[in-house]
């Protein structure tokens, strides 16, 4: 636990300031007056955890300092990143003590804390006394000063933050021809993830205006500004030594290679400095980064960044380094108890002295978990690592440990060192004792019931569901459920809960039953809330059968082709109770019909009041130029007197099989056959039949198969005997099977008849979109207005596609999807080589045009050009609730089309005062009126904000293709 020690000015920073005071009268840069101590450095931030008050933040700043200087170091000044510091007061040292196995060096700790002025990004510095001179990569280091910093960010909507804590020392030496290793054990108490690195030592030119402010050296606004090092480089560099040095043998990670230029790299991953190998004497310095990366619903966003800067000793040394082994990186279930054993051997290569090694492990977790040493050697050092895992440490990253092992060797010897990290993942364990029941009542559902959930600190449980039994087992450390065992999600519950009712909800939240006659199975699994985030392994599966059979799809057969007089015949199965008793209610068919592929309305055109009707002819169709999909509901209702609500199984939906025909060579020698459907029984499983006439009437022959996929299939027509200039039809047919259900094998299904003069096909359009003018839109006063409609302008020309094209057309064909992907809908027909396309809720889509020759025949499709919505969203900095309805609510000036708003507003202390989310749906986006309803705000419902500026946090989902979701931030000011 740390301990953070009261500010006070004491003696020392007087002297200190007495001492610049005189260093200054006698014309001396400030550098010089100072002593050269430093050897490395970092500082740690955590919030607030005595007042909770947001904007308060404790800082720990660790010092590595030459123990041959005689400088005190009792004070250190610091920067806090908003334009404040401790110049003149100094903060006061806590704690020195030496470091074990290192005579030359010490580390003192400095506790301060700093309450700033609200939210925002901030960076904390420290500059320092000199460094130590001599140092060989960069100039003049006796003279240049220290530099450190850590940014963090305050941020209401981020919650409590903790910066990187990097446990490992930075006081190991190096030897000269042999690998060193650096490796910090960075820690993130909050579980985010971290980046490393490498990057130059840094400094601040002092006494130049705006780095530093009085009484410090310099005149400025206390916001320093780093800059390199004078002619910083990276130990490996030739220019150090004149000669290119190279790397020696090494079996670690980046393995050496004898001969190669020497390599100085950091892992991005587990931050390991590894130096392949030192080729001069002396001092070196170097720095890195440690990024913090936080998961949220929007994104990862990088919340924070440490600087450590360390110095290298290297020394020419007949002793040689350890060797260190640890476990292989692992996975365990929370509750399991983590053992490891690590051992260390000293080099005894060409008669080298073995001596005892010291095992060190440097990580976040310790303590509780223990790293104890039994063995000292030689020949074999032995220490055993002990961690009791609990659900607090389920993440989504592994836990990081670093092991290091120490040599003795005799004075003046330095100790050299080996270290490897051990990677440890924790995840949830599965959820217990999963069960699937059929609820009682009139509608056919699944109750599933399981054990309290053991980590009680999860967000919440997934509930999986699909037809049928799945071999899908988790591996022992395989969390969640992959889309490869078949399952569908189907449910969210807050982890708490211990039941969940599948009732089969549809996107509407209606429910619709599920099949009787099918077995349904069940996982579910635990998510665990960020930003450690982490998950479960998935429960055992748990399924339930149903008794009796649905009503279900099975024809839906063109019986008749035309534009006007189109006919379709829909047969359905009849629903069975289970066993064999009857149904409650009075029972009746509701067939609705909607036209397209994946229709997004449906029209009912029949209810049917007997069971044993199982078929329905729809006439009155335009079957030439229309697919059609059906969908089917099994009603029952109750009388005046009976409470219960009507029952409503809906079976899934199936469309007719739509076929189109067009030439498949430019010399017109054969025809290219297509089908398209969607249907929820299976037509792969045996060929579609062809079949053909020429001419417009007489008989149709069978011409062939071809194989189908679940949603179509394709025939190319190449007979010998086909005429340029003839009439051709055909037709397809398929056959299809309910899997699982042998009564259902052979489900025969007609297309439309599609006709086409066998012609050279006509040349493809080329198809432009002209471009919204967002910049327009976003500029106006206030958009959208209530009579603002979005309009696309299309155009094309024909291309001379495929080669011998006709370009003698009749007209055109204008498709349109609101998605990059999906299936076009047909929009109209033109003459005219464009189209307008008005009254759009949204700008967004996709377009696509076919050209129509003689005869009707159709070019291939166009190029698909589409065009994104706006993103714009543009909120102002001031309302007015004061009664008089102008300007009375806060709402965006300008935005582009929207899913989803969702609004925090904040006081200046950082308290929450309102919250809401609004989508597309809502008339007016977040609609604040400085008062509530409020959620979680301090104001407490009814209740209005005082006249002030409030910050907010606008996280914004927008209506394009890629869902973009953006953050915006600010104030605004409430005037009554």
């Amino acid at each position: 636990m740390i301990q953070f020690s009261p500010l006070r000015v004491g003696a020392w920073a007087r002297l200190a300031l007495l001492l610049t005071v005189m260093a200054a009268g006698l014309g001396l840069r400030p550098e010089s007056a100072w002593a050269t101590h430093i050897r490395a450095g970092d500082i740690q931030a955590k919030p607030d955890t005595v007042t909770n008050n947001p904007r308060r933040v404790f800082f720990k700043l660790v010092l590595y300092t030459d123990n041959s200087s005689t400088v005190p170091a009792d004070f250190a000044t610091v920067f806090y990143g908003d334009g404040t510091s401790s110049c003149g007061q100094g903060i006061p040292r806590s704690l020195k003590r030496a470091i074990p196995g290192n005579t030359d060096t010490s580390v003192n700790i400095y506790y301060f804390e700093h309450t700033y002025p609200s939210s925002g990004s901030f960076t904390v510095s420290y500059i320092g006394e000199n460094r130590n001179a001599g140092v060989l990569n960069m100039d003049n280091s006796v003279n240049t000063n220290f530099y450190i910093s850590t940014t963090i960010t305050i941020d209401p909507a981020l919650g409590r933050n903790h910066s990187p804590i990097l446990t490992a020392p930075a006081v190991d030496k190096a030897a000269l021809r042999q690998v060193y290793l650096h490796n910090p054990a960075a820690y993130d108490a909050d579980g985010d993830s971290l980046a490393f690195h490498l990057r130059s030592s840094q400094k601040v030119p002092l006494g130049i205006t705006g780095t530093q402010g009085p009484p410090c050296a310099g005149t400025g606004n206390n916001n320093p500004v780093a800059v390199p090092v004078d002619n910083f480089r990276y130990p490996n560099s030739p220019s150090i030594t004149g000669a290119t040095p190279t790397q020696v043998a090494y079996g670690g990670l980046p393995p050496g290679v004898v001969g190669d230029p020497a390599i100085f790299v950091q892992d991005a991953i587990t931050g390991q400095i590894t130096w392949n190998a030192p080729a001069a004497l002396g001092f070196y310095n170097v720095a890195f980064e440690v990024e913090e990366w936080r998961r949220t619903p929007l994104g990862r966003r990088r919340i924070g960044l440490v600087i450590r800067d360390m110095q290298i000793i290297v020394t020419a040394s007949n002793n040689l380094r350890p060797t260190i082994t640890v476990p292989a990186d692992i996975c365990v279930v929370a509750g399991q108890t983590v053992t490891g054993t690590v051992t260390a051997v000293d080099d005894a290569t060409g008669g080298a002295q073995q001596t005892p090694i010291s095992l060190f492990a440097y990580s976040g977790i310790i303590p509780p978990a223990t790293f104890r040493q039994t063995q000292t050697g030689p020949p074999q050092a032995q220490g055993t690592f002990t961690w009791q895992t609990d659900c607090s440490n389920v993440a989504q990253l592994p836990y990081l440990v670093v092991f290091k092992a120490q040599d003795s060797p005799a004075a003046p010897a330095p100790p050299l060192i080996d270290e490897k990290p051990w990677r440890i993942r924790v995840v949830g364990p599965p959820p217990q004792n999963l069960r699937a029941t059929p609820a009682t009542g009139a509608l056919t559902s699944a109750v599933l019931t399981w054990s309290p959930y053991i980590c009680t600190n999860a967000s919440q449980i997934y509930i999986y569901r699909k037809v049928n039994s799945s071999s899908f087992v988790p591996g022992p450390c395989d969390t969640g459920i992959p889309a490869s065992a078949g399952y569908t999600r189907i449910g969210t519950v807050a982890a708490s809960a211990t039941t969940f009712t599948d009732s089969n909800l549809d996107a509407s939240g209606v429910a619709q039953g599920l099949d009787r006659g099918q077995t349904y199975c069940y996982r579910i699994y635990a998510e665990f809330p960020l930003p450690a985030g982490g998950a479960s392994i998935a429960s055992q599966e748990a399924c339930v059968s149903f008794q009796g059979n649905a009503a279900r799809l099975v024809k839906v057969d063109v019986e008749n082709t035309s534009t006007t007089t189109g006919q379709m015949q829909v047969c359905w199965t009849r629903p069975r109770p289970a066993g064999g008793g009857t149904f409650d209610g009075t029972p009746s068919y509701v067939l609705s019909r909607g036209e397209g592929l994946n229709p997004g309305t449906f029209t009912p055109i029949a209810t049917l009041s007997s069971l044993a009707d199982t078929c329905y002819t729809d006439t009155q169709l335009n079957t030439q130029d229309l697919q059609y999909t059906y969908k089917l509901e099994f009603v029952r209702t109750f009388p005046a007197g009976d409470s219960r609500p009507p029952v409503r199984e809906a079976s899934p939906t199936a469309s007719s099989v739509r076929t189109s025909a067009a030439p498949a060579t430019a010399a017109a020698t054969a025809v290219r056959v297509s089908w398209t459907y969607n249907v929820p029984w299976d037509n792969a499983s045996r060929p579609a039949i062809v079949f053909r006439r020429t001419g417009s009437s007489g008989a149709f022959v069978r011409i062939g198969t071809a194989p189908t996929t679940n949603t179509g299939g394709t025939y190319t027509d190449s007979d010998p005997t086909l005429v340029k200039g003839q009439t051709y039809c055909y037709y397809v047919q398929t056959d299809g099977q309910y899997p699982g259900i042998a009564y259902l094998n052979s489900l025969q299904n007609r297309s439309q008849v599609r006709c086409l003069e066998l012609r050279s096909p006509p040349c493809t359009p080329k198809l432009t979109l002209d471009p919204t003018n967002c910049e327009e839109l976003a500029a106006r006063p206030q958009y959208p207005t209530p009579n603002d409609r979005y309009t696309n302008r299309l155009s094309w020309t024909l291309s001379d596609s495929p080669t011998g094209c006709d370009a003698n057309v009749t007209g055109y064909r204008v498709y349109y999807r609101p998605t990059p992907t999906g299936a076009f809908t047909f929009l109209g027909t033109t003459t005219q080589p464009s189209y307008v396309h008005s009254d759009l809720a949204f700008n967004g889509g996709c377009y696509a045009v076919q050209a129509v020759g003689n005869g009707g025949v159709l070019s291939d499709t166009s190029n698909v050009a589409c065009q994104d919505n706006c993103l714009f969203f543009v909120l102002p900095n001031i309302f007015t609730p004061n009664g008089d309805n102008q300007n009375a609510v806060f709402r965006p000036k300008n935005n582009s089309p929207v899913r989803s708003v969702h609004f925090q507003a904040f006081n200046r202390w950082g308290v929450k005062v309102f919250e809401n989310t609004t989508t597309a749906n809502d008339p007016v986006l977040i609609n604040w009126d400085g008062g509530g309803p409020v959620g979680e705000s301090a104001a407490g419902p009814g209740k209005k904000s005082a006249d002030g500026v409030y910050f907010y946090l606008a996280e914004v989902e927008f209506a394009d293709f890629n869902n973009t979701k953006r953050t915006y931030k600010g104030w605004v000011e409430i005037v009554r």
